[in-house]
């Protein structure tokens, strides 16, 4: 077999950095996924009892515990989330090498496939395909990201995800509880809803400028959602007030 020219190993190399697709999503996501997620169950929680009972010892211990067990619950399934998502990828990616030795002409048909609909034709489109289909690694690396559309995971990153979800989880939910610690009822559920609702604003707002989205579209679509859950776990609290009332 020819050597390569140093051409076409620079080629090659950079076809690998191009289509070797990025790790798993960054833990700022992580951190929106779990802060947001607690700042909105334990708001629907803590109105709910706040509602049916009107004992703030009764609120925060109910709160606590929603704030643990939401913690303890989004940390457990971003790590087995993490692992699954790792053990898929292998398993497509395993079946790709499979195919690439087993059907080769097939999988380079679909390479060529691919490119063509990117607009290559002619030789130039003869030569992204050889280039590729010359290294089975470079190859299944691009059927994974340009066919399957996945990336690849580090299972070492399913600790750290776990980690980072599980303690925003926990701190976005002690923020609803916070007015309870130091007002009446009422107030405290008033401005409960508020604080809420200004902090998935404010994350909203953040998560479109470093991401993607129109910040105040985004932040007021987070509000809204902490607004309804609110909304929902005072209604079932006003419920059971209400049936249980002699």
């Amino acid at each position: 077999m020819p050597e390569k020219s140093q051409s076409e190993i620079s080629e090659q190399k950079e076809l690998h950095l191009t289509f070797d697709p990025h790790a798993r999503g960054s833990s700022l996501s992580d951190v929106i996924l779990g802060g947001q997620d607690g700042l909105v169950n334990v708001l629907g929680v803590i109105l709910g009892v706040a509602a049916a009972t009107s004992d703030t010892v009764i609120v925060l211990v109910a709160g606590l515990a929603a704030a643990v067990a939401e913690s303890v619950s989004m940390g457990a399934v971003a790590y087995t989330s993490t692992v699954a998502d790792a053990d898929y990828y292998e398993s497509e990616r395993a079946r790709e090498y499979r195919h690439v030795e087993e059907i080769p002409q097939l999988e380079k048909d679909e390479i060529r496939a691919i490119y063509a609909k990117k607009g290559f034709k002619g030789d130039l489109l003869d030569h992204i395909v050889d280039t590729i289909t010359a290294n089975q690694d470079i190859w299944v690396a691009v059927m994974m990201a340009e066919e399957h559309r996945l990336s690849p995971v580090d299972r070492r990153s399913a600790v750290k995800a776990a980690f980072v979800v599980g303690f925003s989880a926990i701190i976005g939910s002690l923020i609803p509880l916070v007015p309870f610690l130091f007002l009446p009822i009422v107030p405290s559920m008033i401005l409960s809803v508020i604080l809420t609702a200004g902090v998935l604003f404010g994350v909203g707002v953040y998560k479109a400028r470093v991401m993607v989205g129109h910040p105040v579209k985004s932040g007021l679509e987070l509000a809204l959602i902490g607004t309804l859950s609110a909304l929902a776990g005072y209604a079932i609290g006003m419920i059971f007030k209400t049936t249980s009332t002699p």
